[in-house]
Formats: C-alpha cells, sequence, structure tokens
C-alpha cells in the first residue's frame, strides 16, 4: 500500500519540489518492496525475474566503456536503469501474491489519493485557459508549469483507478456520484494538458478492465455494467465538450494533428519518430551488446545533432541492451500471459499489462506508474475467506 501511495504521489512531489531528490518517487518503491521481500519473501515462480534483473547488469559494463569522458556515470547508469529495477523489484514482490479483492480495491485507492491531491493543486494554478492559449502544443499552464507528459500519464492513471473504484467500490448512490464526478474530473484535466499518450493510455485501459469485468459477470452485475456504460459514455461527450470550450476548439485540433490555424502537420509523434529512428539505428549498428546504459543520448547527439532523452523505453531497451533488450522485451510481454493462462482471477490483468506497455512507449519509464502498475498483473487474487463464528462452550454443572 506504501508503495502504491508513492505511485501516486511521485509526480506531486516532483511538481511541488517536496522532495529534493527527484527520482525519490522511484526509490521510495524501490525501498518498501525491498522491505516487503526480507519480510516476507518471493514466491517460488520469481525465478524469471531474477534472470530478468541479471540481463540488465551487462549493460552497466558497456557503458563503463562507452560513455564520454566526463560524463557522469553513476548518475547516467542511476537514471536510465531506476525504472527497470523498479519494475524488476516490483515483479518480485507481486508474483503470485495472494490478495483479497477488498485488498486489490484499497490498493487502486491508494494510489488514486495522492493523484486527486495533484490535480487539485494544478487546478488551483491554472489560468484562464481561453484567454492564455495560443498554440496546440503541450500546455505547460494547465500542469502547474510541470512536464505534460508525466502529469497527462498520472493523470491518465488517475481516471483509470477512479473507474475501478466507481465500478467495484460504490456501495451506494453518493459513493458513486463521488466516483463518477473524480473519474470525469480526471479525464477533463489529462485532456487539457495537451498531451495525448496519458489521455489515450488511461482511456483504452479503461475500456480493457469494463470489458473484461463485463465479460466476468453475470445477471445483476452484469445489467448495472450497461447502466455504468452508458453514464460514463455521457460524462466522457461532456468532458470533451467542455474541454473544447475551454480551449476555443484548440484541443480539438491537438487531437486531429493541426496547429493553431488548422494546418496538418507532418508529424503526428511531434519528433519521437526521429529519436525512435535514432535508437533503432543504434540497435542495427550494435546488435550484441548495445551503446550501454545512458549512451543513447550522446549517440543520438553524434549522429543527428539532436541531444534528447528517449520517450520509448521499447527502442531504447534494444538500443542500450542489444540482444538481451530483446531477451528482456520477451519476458515482460510474455511470462504474465503464461502466468495468467492458470490465474484468471484478476480483473486489473490485462489493464495493468496494457498500461505498462502504452505507457514506455509514449514516456519510457520516467516515473514509477508503469513499473508498479505492471507488477499488479501478476498478483493472486483470492476471495476472502468467510469468518466463522466461535461455538460457546456448555458448561455443565
Amino acid at each position: 500500500m506504501a508503495a502504491a501511495y508513492m505511485t501516486g504521489a511521485e509526480v506531486l512531489f516532483r511538481m511541488t519540489r517536496a522532495v529534493p531528490i527527484y527520482e525519490a518517487g522511484k526509490y521510495s518503491v524501490i525501498t518498501f518492496l525491498l522491505i516487503g521481500l526480507v519480510l516476507s519473501g518471493t514466491s517460488r515462480k520469481s525465478g524469471v525475474y531474477w534472470f530478468y534483473i541479471f540481463l540488465l547488469l551487462p549493460s552497466i559494463l558497456i557503458a563503463a566503456m562507452n560513455l564520454n569522458f566526463g560524463t557522469d556515470v553513476k548518475k547516467a547508469i542511476f537514471f536510465n536503469l531506476s525504472g527497470p529495477i523498479c519494475l524488476g523489484l516490483s515483479a518480485l514482490y507481486c508474483i503470485d501474491r495472494k490478495l483479497t479483492y477488498r485488498q486489490l480495491s484499497d490498493l487502486t485507492r491508494w494510489i488514486l489519493l495522492p493523484i486527486i491531491a495533484m490535480a487539485i493543486y494544478i487546478t488551483l494554478g491554472t489560468p484562464d485557459l481561453r484567454e492564455s492559449l495560443r498554440s496546440t502544443g503541450a500546455n505547460y499552464a494547465a500542469t502547474g508549469g510541470f512536464g505534460p507528459n508525466q502529469v497527462s500519464t498520472v493523470l491518465g492513471l488517475g481516471m483509470f483507478v477512479a473507474l475501478v473504484q466507481l465500478i467495484i467500490n460504490s456501495r451506494n448512490k453518493i459513493l458513486f456520484l463521488v466516483h463518477l464526478v473524480i473519474t470525469g474530473f480526471m479525464l477533463y484535466k489529462g485532456i487539457i494538458t495537451f498531451s495525448r499518450g496519458g489521455v489515450i493510455t488511461g482511456l483504452v485501459v479503461s475500456f480493457a478492465f469494463m470489458l473484461i469485468y463485463f465479460a466476468g459477470s453475470r445477471g445483476q452485475a452484469r445489467r448495472k455494467m450497461v447502466t455504468y456504460l452508458i453514464v460514463l459514455s455521457v460524462v466522457f461527450v461532456g468532458a470533451a465538450a467542455y474541454s473544447s470550450f475551454q480551449t476555443n476548439g484548440l484541443i480539438n485540433k491537438r487531437y486531429t494533428n493541426r496547429d493553431a490555424a488548422g494546418r496538418l502537420k507532418s508529424d503526428i509523434t511531434t519528433g519521437r519518430a526521429e529519436l525512435l529512428e535514432s535508437e533503432l539505428s543504434a540497435f542495427y549498428e550494435n546488435p550484441l551488446t548495445g551503446l550501454g546504459v545512458g549512451k543513447i543520448k550522446e549517440y543520438r547527439e553524434e549522429t543527428t545533432g539532436i541531444y534528447a532523452a528517449s520517450h520509448n523505453e521499447v527502442s531504447r531497451l534494444l538500443s542500450e541492451h542489444g540482444i538481451l533488450g530483446l531477451v528482456i522485451l520477451f519476458i515482460l510481454i510474455l511470462y504474465p500471459l503464461v502466468y495468467r493462462y492458470k490465474n484468471r482471477r484478476n480483473y486489473l490483468f490485462y489493464a495493468a499489462l496494457g498500461f505498462w506497455f502504452l505507457t514506455i512507449n509514449h514516456s519510457s519509464m520516467r516515473i514509477a506508474a508503469p513499473a508498479f502498475i505492471y507488477a499488479l498483473c501478476l498478483l493472486n487474487v483470492v476471495h476472502e475467506k468467510k469468518k466463522t463464528p466461535l461455538r460457546r462452550k456448555r458448561i455443565i454443572t
């Protein structure tokens, strides 16, 4: 639960500078899960994730040999491996760990609460968008001056976990209304960041969750799901319409890949295709060993003149780890599907796996969210045991 809270609070702590260490979110998740592993150990099924962590190590040696003279090797390694290591330790802790449905619901609420706080915080500092917006680029005004990509990612996650709470934990009409308002609020705040990745990811995984939950429900529960779908569709249309009104229609142009004047942009990826191309070129040139951790930024500057961090963890793994990066991707994608074959009770499985994969393709692993949410698909969700009442002994006098 502590790791879940820090996953939701990481970007809030960064934008408010509440913690002096930029990577404190990932480091705290790693620390909490290490404590958990020491206290309770891991499953016998965790061997594949020990192997995954081992596969990350050779690139450290390659980086030590390849990084330019004067580069802070320690900083480059920690910055680029903190996300993958966080994922590995999260997986080691969560793999086949038993969690009841009530505990899983509580866990999603722990993720949601700090995201609500972040959404309120940036709302208080957001100016009148109808007067301040002039372009369809990423909107720092609506994100408290912080990176729209990270804020959008967390708001998309917040929308998803609020939806989970709406469906799983709305015991009465008041709770249903509260969760509905939070879901719509998260969607609206995500849309007006003008960063599309987090919003699209949140919508896709929300749809995946509802589809799986609908398929597994019966009778009255299924009829409720139909009602939820209708109500949520109205909320989605309302949030989109209000966002369009607040941005003078600029958000419509953003999602149709047009500039403020209405001209169609030639690159829908906003420059990320060029970053992806350079990383794939590095993999083709060094397929066995890769360039080493953190070297891709220097390689990109030398070959293209662009000094920028990767937005795609898949291509970064290939360029920096070589063939081992390909093995890592196969492990991360295929093993959860194998585990799912014998454990089908986790209703978050496809949503959690989808959130990880979509997020690392538009925001890499800059925050702990994709790493920790990935691990949730490895949980062994069980029904809560019913407590049997104690029988009173009869005293014969």
